[in-house]
């Protein structure tokens, strides 16, 4: 069984190296612990729970530390900074058309659910690709 073990340890690690979500570490490190067991004893049940039990050990002590490491840090970009001002409609933006929209001194499409005219101020709600999605305001605003 010992190879059992170590044959299954090399499948989960390659598989964990293949989707480098941390999905089978702790089973292949689980299978690891067992291949040492398996030296000592011949007896299926215990290598089945320690197996069993290393693993979701291993999984709930290190599930902090994984997400830890896991966890991107978003950097925001110039672009980010358009999100939440106004700007001027420079072409009619149509219903679930795109027109053009000018914000910071550069012209941006744009798209809206609603129909937009010409020279109406908007509101950036988000980028989406190299689109805005405004909303326009109302002149009280």
């Amino acid at each position: 069984m010992t190879f059992f073990w170590l044959g299954l340890f090399i499948i989960l690690a390659i598989f964990e190296l293949m989707t480098i979500n941390l999905v089978s570490i702790w089973f292949a490190l689980g299978a690891l612990i067992t291949t040492f067991v398996s030296l000592i004893t011949d007896n299926m049940m215990i290598q089945l729970a320690v197996f069993t039990i290393s693993s979701i050990l291993l999984l709930i002590l290190t599930r902090n530390l994984a997400k830890k490491l896991k966890k991107t840090k978003v950097v925001p970009t110039n672009l980010d900074q358009v999100i939440g001002k106004i700007g001027i409609v420079t072409e009619d933006i149509e219903q679930d058309g795109i027109g053009e929209v000018k914000v910071l001194g550069k012209k941006w499409s744009a798209y809206s659910d609603r129909e937009i005219k010409k020279d109406e101020k908007v509101k950036i709600i988000s980028i989406e690709g190299v689109k805005l999605k405004v909303e326009k305001i109302k002149e009280s605003d």
